[in-house]
């Protein structure tokens, strides 16, 4: 019997704790390791990753800083048993980060190298790391627009043209990176996927209810992100206000769950608007299953997305969400049919959206159930890691795969 072949990955990452792409890469890593996709004659993928941490402690050029203390990120990826080199850095463009990067790939030896930002992008070409070793890197998108992200984004028009693959979320997103010089036969789109949130009990339920100080006769809509300006707290806020006008015997909470730079913004906004009563600031949180649980609907106000994982997490639900028709989400979602899909920047058709899922349930219902069936069908994760696994074994290989 011939012997297995092995595709070493080594992926590096910019995540202290587990955000978006650092989730899904976790999830990937995990279930592209499980047997079923370790046969049927194809090579079996083997990832190690690379990250960053920032001290302004010295730091001991003569080995790898391996005993730093672990961010969320890296003891996820360790509890996984997945092989974590940390690469030390004092401050924003320290130098020493490149010599590091370069002994661990020397050490790693990947058959191929794995980028997941600007910054990431950037130090592979830099260091010259291109030369011996095929690279992927992953386009999530920009999500801000100050000057030092658009600074920051430049930095793309030099670097992705040459990676061997681009993957991205959307298409609107790929006809981006065209647009800036990536061969558009190197971009693969692969939207995220999502796992159903763990079932909550309805005693689990009626708790986390009581901990919000949320009545069983009020309708809960959920919103669940990090607080910066691309993703619209400052027009859900002004939404928040027009519905209560609208409908003033509506009993409704607004939960807002996540931090961010715009969060006291928010807060003023939210009494600005005597609010107070009706928005609920829950915090940053773990585990978002129970608020999923709880929730009638989900709310998406964002000026910008690529492919939200808080919005297939709330289809995976049943949740019916109101959305923006932004970036990716016309890509998922579905208006009338999976959600309600509206402009963006327009608080006014935002409120009238959440109205109608709030008091017209069978609206909701219909929408919630066949939101729950799309992602069961279109944005599982093995349909996911088989898509990213094929790309895998086309780079290695050098040759397109037949479909």
């Amino acid at each position: 019997m011939d012997e297995q072949k092995t595709i070493k990955v080594l992926a590096l990452i910019e995540a202290a704790t587990i955000t978006g792409p650092a989730k899904n890469l976790l999830n990937f890593i995990h279930l592209i390791s499980q047997p079923s996709f370790q046969t049927g004659g194809h090579p079996r993928v083997e990832f190690s990753l690379a990250t960053f941490h920032r001290s302004s402690q010295p730091a001991n050029l003569d080995r790898l800083p391996r005993n730093l203390p672990p961010n969320p990120f890296v003891g996820a990826a360790r509890a996984q048993a997945v092989n974590v080199d940390v690469i030390d850095e004092r401050f924003r463009f320290d130098a020493r980060v490149i010599g590091q990067l370069r002994r661990i790939v020397q050490q790693r030896a990947p058959d191929i190298l794995q980028t997941h930002s600007v910054k990431s992008h950037f130090l592979v070409k830099l260091a010259d790391l291109t030369a011996r070793h095929k690279w992927i890197a992953y386009h999530h998108g920009y999500t801000t627009t100050n000057k030092k992200m658009l600074a920051y984004n430049k930095l793309n028009r030099w670097s992705l043209p040459s990676a061997e693959r681009v993957i991205t979320v959307c298409d609107s997103f790929a006809t981006q990176l065209a647009q800036s010089g990536v061969a558009r036969n190197r971009i693969v789109v692969c939207h995220n996927s999502v796992v159903p949130p763990i079932a909550v009990s309805e005693e689990q339920q009626e708790m986390t209810r009581r901990s919000l100080g949320i009545n069983p006769d009020e309708r809960v809509v959920i919103c669940i992100g990090r607080f910066s300006k691309e993703k619209g707290h400052a027009d859900l806020i002004a939404a928040a206000d027009l519905l209560v006008q609208m409908n003033p015997t509506l009993k409704f909470k607004l939960l807002l769950v996540g931090t961010g730079p715009e969060l006291e913004h928010i807060r003023r906004l939210t009494t600005m608007s005597r609010l107070d009563q009706h928005v609920i600031f829950a915090g940053h949180k773990d585990d978002v299953a129970p608020f999923y649980a709880i929730a009638d609907a989900l709310a998406l106000p964002s000026h910008s997305e690529g492919s939200p994982n808080v919005l297939l997490e709330a289809m995976a639900a049943g949740v019916p969400a109101v959305a923006t028709a932004v970036g990716g989400v016309p890509e998922i979602a579905v208006d009338n049919e999976t959600a309600l899909l509206v402009p963006p920047n327009n608080p006014q058709n935002f409120a009238t959206a959440l109205n109608r899922l709030l008091v017209d349930t069978t609206v909701a219902q219909r929408l919630g159930a066949a939101a729950r069936k799309r992602v069961e069908t279109e944005f599982s994760p093995q349909r996911y890691a088989q898509t990213l696994k094929r790309v895998y074994e086309e780079v290695a290989s050098g040759k397109m795969l037949d479909a």
